[in-house]
């Protein structure tokens, strides 16, 4: 590998023009993809790629799948890594090892026109070959991309600033877009398996029932208002029991602040859905602070 690897990749990263050249987004599981290419139809082959991933209702968990290193059949030459994370032999010139963990595709965030990154709504990929004879293909698997559950779309884009697609000839560059929906396992934030569940649906599907980020995780324990309380932070206090008390014997047609029915369950005759098993459950845990409780309402781990 040529000494001269960092700045030569860095130039291949930066060029305008066109060529045929597709980005597709194929689906591996909810919330997994993989970033594919396809240069077939070209005479010449890609040099580099600089992508920003973005998805919608969620965020960017890993990138995986990816080659490290050069004259093997990839695109494993990170530019905006490479001087951070990797070190050229000065006697043989060659790379001793690609092996750090930290040598990924993404840019770091506060790289000029870089995304966020790994735990945010966007990263930037920047991916680039140098060979001498082993020339990557055509076509093949850049990267896959994990996202959290909830995501429901994932569009990728070239990042013009680093060169979109650069082809052999410098002169040649790709726009690129491609995007893709993500069917989500379950896109309500409580547990369809729970026998609540429909109760939760007529209720026309209150947040504060579920775990965070849409909820606090502490409703079903008398957790009214979704807050904590004075300086000692108290989960349940007084606020919460002003929120029972507002609805205090009404059925589940006139209740007007779900967050209120801690127990999810009506009661007796006239089936409350505020009464005596949800004031039970205030007094049980009146003034208990996060520490104290489990903070696992909505929670898989806690059926109902």
């Amino acid at each position: 590998m040529r000494k001269m690897i960092l700045a030569l990749a860095v130039v291949l990263l930066a060029a305008p023009a066109w060529a045929a050249v597709t980005i597709s987004v194929t689906k591996i599981s909810d919330t997994k993809v993989a970033i594919n290419y396809n240069a077939t139809t070209e005479s010449q082959l890609v040099r580099a790629f600089a992508l920003d991933v973005t998805v919608t209702d969620g965020n960017i968990v890993d990138i995986g799948d990816y080659t490290r290193g050069d004259n093997k059949k990839n695109y494993g030459i990170f530019p905006g890594n490479f001087s951070l994370y990797i070190t050229v032999n000065g006697t043989t010139g060659m790379v001793d090892s690609w092996d750090d963990p930290n040598y990924t595709p993404v840019a770091p965030a506060d790289d000029p026109g870089a995304l966020g990154g790994i735990g945010t709504a966007g990263a930037t990929l920047e991916m680039g070959s140098l060979y001498d004879t082993n020339a990557p293909a055509k076509t093949g698997v850049l990267c896959t991309v994990t996202v959290s559950a909830g995501t429901t779309k994932l569009c990728v884009n070239g990042n013009a600033i680093r060169g979109n697609i650069v082809m052999e000839d410098a002169a040649e560059v790709v726009p690129v877009q491609a995007c893709i929906d993500l069917v989500v396992i379950d896109p309500d934030c409580f547990p369809s398996t729970f026998t609540t569940y429909a109760d939760w649906v007529t209720y026309k599907k209150p947040n504060c029932w579920c775990q965070p980020p849409k909820g606090s995780g502490y409703q079903c324990d008398g957790d009214g208002d979704g807050l904590t309380e004075g300086a000692l932070k108290y989960r349940v206090f007084s606020k919460d029991l002003g929120v029972m008390v507002s609805q205090w014997k009404k059925a589940i047609a006139l209740v007007t602040n779900p967050c209120a029915d801690f127990d999810h369950k009506a009661e007796g005759a006239l089936k409350y859905r505020v009464f005596s098993k949800d004031l039970g459950i205030l007094v049980a845990k009146w003034k208990k602070k996060d520490v104290d409780l489990p903070g696992n309402c909505g929670a898989l781990t806690r059926p109902e």
